[in-house]
């Protein structure tokens, strides 16, 4: 009597998100942190004295370390499309992998906001009976989302079909 998975011994291919999710994130930390070195050193300099002024480089301290974070950040997404379910990994320090199987989905969607828009990326919301188990993948192009999207729903479909 055999046990375990039969079949699908390869390992899965891993599809990583595109590099505009990366950009905007880095050029809102670069805005973010440049605003908060402006209004500490501002301040400072009038109102205690052109030394404490300095502090206003502690973010530029910030700006250089999360430049660095988001870069590993983003390189740690990925995704992978398999027979039965769909993998998320994610996670620096802590690793994350969601499984999605294909069966308990209940709704996806593909959104959007302004500043995704924007940097043409879209984000795909998967929704399961579980509220833990639902899942996202953000950055995506929107061609890909939606491609992504009706996938998943045909898949899902026909994999739900049975219970």
């Amino acid at each position: 009597m055999e046990t375990g998975t039969q079949g699908e011994t390869a390992p899965p291919e891993w599809v990583g998100l595109p590099g505009g999710l990366l950009s905007m994130r880095r050029l809102l930390l670069v805005v973010w942190t440049l605003l908060l070195a402006v209004a500490t050193g501002v301040p400072l300099g009038l109102l205690v004295g052109p030394g404490w002024a300095l502090l206003g480089v502690f973010w530029l301290g910030v700006l250089a370390w999360g430049w660095v974070m988001l870069g590993r950040n983003w390189r740690s997404w990925r995704y992978a499309e398999r027979a039965d379910d769909l993998l998320i990994s994610r996670g620096v320090l802590w690793r994350e992998q969601t499984v999605v199987p294909y069966g308990r989905m209940q709704l996806v969607e593909v959104t959007s906001g302004p500043l995704e828009r924007r940097f043409g990326l879209s984000s795909v919301q998967l929704h399961t009976a579980a509220a833990a188990t639902d899942a996202k993948i953000p950055g995506l192009v929107p061609a890909e989302a939606e491609r992504l999207r009706d996938r998943l729903t045909e898949l899902g479909e026909a994999r739900s079909a049975g219970l």
